[in-house]
């Protein structure tokens, strides 16, 4: 019988931080190793001037170096590394299934409205496609909550 795996997919942002407590606690539960992967853009996707989570002008190796520091915090929990290039939706999608993973576990920023629309949402494209269950994590803003109460 195959080893047992869990997706987790990066794209550095503070929601996927929080996202990878579960898919650790996820992968201690089951005994399964994490499969940290990021998928990086084609450069034409930032010709427009936006930056990459704090990069001005993305480059692989300082890329695959934001990679190697998403880790479990227990050694106990295998894990390996990925990275790859191309939409990000289509690779997490094509990963779980070439690698017969049992979970996605992923953050999602929880857009909405006209900014969901324009940007669209890898999470949803993900949830639609994959060929397995997908455990989406919303970081929850305590400014926000504050204020609803």
């Amino acid at each position: 019988m195959a080893a047992k795996t869990i997706l987790f997919p990066t794209d550095f942002s503070t929601a996927s931080d929080a996202a990878l407590a579960h898919a650790e606690t996820l992968a201690k539960q089951a005994g399964a190793k994490l499969l940290i992967v990021h998928i990086e853009e084609p450069p034409l996707a930032y010709g427009g001037g936006e930056l990459y989570y704090g990069l001005p002008e993305p480059n692989s190796a300082r890329i695959r170096n934001m990679l190697e520091d998403v880790k479990p915090t227990d050694p106990a929990v295998p894990f390996e590394h990925r990275l790859t290039m191309g939409d990000p939706a289509a690779e997490v999608v094509r990963i779980a299934a070439e690698d017969k993973v049992e979970m996605i576990v992923m953050g999602t920023h929880g857009r909405t409205g006209l900014t969901r629309m324009l940007m669209g949402s890898v999470a949803e494209a993900i949830v639609r496609r994959s060929p397995c269950p997908v455990l989406t994590y919303r970081e929850v803003d305590t400014k926000l909550s504050k204020a609803a109460t």
